[in-house]
């Protein structure tokens, strides 16, 4: 099987669906499809271009900015990096001037590695590169699959026997919370004006320290520190035991999926990106903006916007509509919703 194009997946500006569709596109790669449409709406015209793709001949990736748990660049710049044949914006980020500005605003995951948790059990989009086309071949080629859904993360700290929930992820610690850090936020954890308990975890797993600081400590490689605030410090404190093994657990997992008679199905996959809010359901609009903890004001307003779905003959859409300019005035999720059905 010949190489398989990259297309790399950057933070999503807006929704995850399922859909029908009906579109001419053209052949720019073997396995991509493209499109681009102006609609006008509301005597406004939107620019929209669209991606289909066969996940068989194409694979997606997740990055992050400066390759990094925190920090913002261009969609051009990363995708010039990666190589990609293709890129589109993805997920919602901290976008100010503090040291946490690219922080992932919802569930985030590379290669298996989980760098922000969950928000609000939003929707997801969740990529799985290595699955096997053919379980009995000596050398068996493989495709990519994909899956929406909305979802958890846990989170957990323990030291023998003992536990601790963890609150965030390379993230700003917030007034009663713990907060892990790993090398991905960069060297040291963040300085602070306020004491507070760090619990240094080495390479080895074994927890080198506990100790009253404000911060500024330097994150051992391989290994992490965890931060904790107000009424959580005594709890960390006690959690944590010098010498002993601290373990770390970190996942992600779907609420009542439909497939499964199981609470919860725990996620086994390589990169997820999260979105707000589900748009279309089984071929049908259905925008859960209240059951996700966004507002109206977002789901009616004109907006760019990014869009992906799970098509019913297995390939995969990409869509973006254009906003604030002339030329194309953004456009709210249902009218997003209605084109795409």
């Amino acid at each position: 099987m010949s190489a398989r194009y990259a297309f790399v997946i950057f933070f999503v500006l807006c929704v995850l669906c399922c859909f029908t569709y009906s579109q001419d596109f053209r052949t720019v790669r073997n396995g991509v499809e493209y499109a681009e449409v102006t609609r006008t709406i509301d005597n406004q015209p939107v620019r929209m271009n669209l991606l289909r793709l066969d996940l068989k001949k194409v694979r997606l990736d997740v990055v992050h900015a400066l390759d990094a748990a925190i920090g913002t660049e261009t969609v051009s710049s990363m995708a010039v990096r990666h190589h990609a044949l293709a890129a589109v914006n993805a997920g919602f980020f901290r976008l100010d001037t503090s040291a946490y500005a690219g922080d992932p605003a919802g569930i985030f995951q590379i290669d298996g590695k989980l760098f922000s948790e969950a928000n609000s059990g939003r929707i997801a989009l969740l990529i799985d590169n290595s699955v096997k086309t053919c379980d009995k071949c000596k050398s068996p080629a493989t495709r990519t699959d994909v899956l929406i859904a909305h979802l958890k993360s846990f989170a957990e700290f323990w030291s023998e026997a003992r536990r601790s929930n963890i609150d965030g992820i390379d993230r700003e610690l917030k007034n009663n919370e713990i907060v892990l850090y790993t090398t991905e936020f960069g060297g040291v954890t963040p300085r602070l004006e306020t004491a507070i308990t760090e619990v240094v975890i080495g390479a080895n797993k074994r927890i080198a320290s506990v100790a009253e600081t404000n911060g500024g400590t330097a994150i051992p490689k391989g290994g992490s520190v965890l931060e904790a605030s107000g009424a959580k410090r005594a709890e960390l404190s006690s959690t944590a035991l010098i010498g002993k093994e601290g373990l770390v657990i970190l996942g992600s997992y779907i609420e009542n999926p439909v497939t499964s008679n199981a609470k919860m199905a725990f996620t086994k996959v390589e990169d997820i990106v999260g979105g707000v809010p589900q748009l279309i359901k089984d071929s049908k609009i259905d925008i859960t903006w209240q059951e996700e903890k966004t507002t109206k004001s977002f789901v009616e307003t004109r907006h760019p916007r990014t869009a992906v779905a799970k098509l019913k003959d297995g390939k995969f859409l990409m869509i973006t509509a254009d906003g604030r300019s002339e030329t194309s005035g953004g456009i709210s999720l249902n009218d997003l919703a209605a084109y795409l059905l």
